[in-house]
């Protein structure tokens, strides 16, 4: 199935188109106040939690990998946006609803990010009076590295839409606290694969052999400086190599070897600057030890994310809400954070901000992280996040409906 019959089918549907009224613009900050507490009253009651509960164990139990989330998908959709792909884990979580598909398990929370969109559409619709212009809700595929938010922009999810805001999970944040920042929020990051090439032979006579586990050991230690002697020290930067393969047996020297990893930093700049030089590098230092060596960055199936940029105006939009919901004190700064996400895609087109729900489960001492087999979230905290995301569509929206457009040239370089 290709991609524009998916995101056809998938990315949007446009469920309100209500015409503001001189009268809407007499509300008060006291009316504008109430509309997050009633919005999330309405998340909390029995009848709509339970539906967002069961919703959330449905996906959870029939998790799908990226571009295959065909029975995810929900009908009504309705542009705040969730993510639905699951990661290639075995669940090891024992409760009624684990994973049914072997092999494949939500463990970052994207069934939670989709019962809350679903949730939010609910709230909407009970509310569609509030509703003045139109709101679009982003069921997206692919997160988990493969880029989906880019495909969903070059399919044309975003158009005429002006802001876009976006929630993920977080096990560390309690129930009723949320967490984000204005400006850089999360890095840019890339993939890298190496394949360093020599002339396998017997260990016992390595001189009529050229050493391809030597050649990507230097290989490995030079990459190293790029961070700590190249870049500036108030640009964080950084670059790993995860992955090593070569050889068998242990007196054959092999004939090539593969190594491979990641590279991040705050700024499109300094990613670039990094693809360049990992390239340089890895092809000078094996030249040295008389190697090939060939670097690919898989940019189709795994492109660079751009760094996450929060938008100014609507980190304060987003701080206005969360306190009405939460209170001032449920709503922290964080540092900006070495994890990627996708949703920068979008907001390299519009303004767009994305933040961290407070879903730790009170019951584990010791919670377990994304992408981890034994992840679990506290579903308590579901209405807060659909209450979150219905609100802040809706004081986009009656903040924002006398305003020409202005949005559709901006993108952002860096932070």
């Amino acid at each position: 199935m290709s991609f524009s019959r998916v995101s056809f089918l998938i990315f949007i549907l446009f469920l309100f188109l209500c015409k503001p009224t001189f009268s809407d613009l007499l509300l008060t900050s006291k009316d504008l106040a109430e509309i997050p507490i009633n919005f999330l009253n309405f998340a909390k009651q029995a009848e709509v939690f339970d539906w967002m509960v069961g919703i959330r164990r449905q996906i959870h139990e029939n998790p799908e990998l990226g571009y295959e989330e065909f029975e995810t998908r929900k009908p009504p959709f309705v542009a705040i946006r969730a993510d639905m792909d699951a990661l290639s884990l075995q669940e090891m979580v024992e409760w009624d609803h684990k994973s049914k598909n072997p092999g494949k398990m939500h463990a970052c929370g994207h069934d939670a990010h989709a019962a809350m969109l679903l949730g939010a559409a609910k709230i909407l619709q009970e509310h569609r009076d509030l509703v003045k212009g139109t709101v679009v809700l982003v069921f997206q595929p692919a997160e988990e590295g493969g880029g989906g938010a880019k495909k969903m922009v070059e399919a044309g999810a975003l158009e005429n839409v002006e802001a876009i805001f976006g929630i993920h999970s977080s096990t560390l944040l309690p129930v009723g606290e949320v967490a984000s920042r204005s400006g850089p929020l999360l890095a840019g990051s890339g993939f890298f694969e190496a394949v360093i090439s020599g002339k396998g032979g017997h260990a016992a006579i390595p001189q009529h052999s050229v050493d391809p586990i030597l050649s990507a050991s230097n290989v490995i230690v030079s990459l190293q400086h790029l961070v700590s002697r190249e870049a500036d020290p108030l640009d964080s930067q950084v670059l790993t190599v995860a992955k090593f393969q070569g050889g068998g047996a242990f007196n054959v020297i092999p004939d090539s070897v593969t190594i491979g990893g990641t590279f991040r930093a705050f700024s499109r700049e300094s990613l670039l600057q990094l693809k360049q030089r990992i390239e340089e590098v890895i092809v000078g230092q094996a030249a040295v030890q008389r190697c090939n060596a060939t670097v690919t960055f898989n940019s189709i199936e795994k492109p660079i994310y751009p760094p996450t940029v929060n938008d100014k105006e609507l980190h304060k939009l987003f701080q206005r809400v969360a306190s009405h919901i939460l209170g001032p004190a449920g709503v922290k700064d964080v540092q900006p954070m070495m994890g990627s996400e996708d949703f920068s895609f979008y907001q390299e087109l519009i303004p767009g901000y994305f933040f961290l729900l407070g879903m730790k489960d009170e019951e584990l001492q010791h919670p377990a992280a994304v992408h981890s087999p034994y992840f679990r979230i506290n579903e308590d905290a579901l209405p807060i996040g659909a209450a979150l995301h219905a609100s802040l569509a809706v004081r986009y929206l009656l903040e924002n409906q006398a305003r020409t457009p202005t949005y559709n040239g901006y993108h952002h370089d860096e932070l």
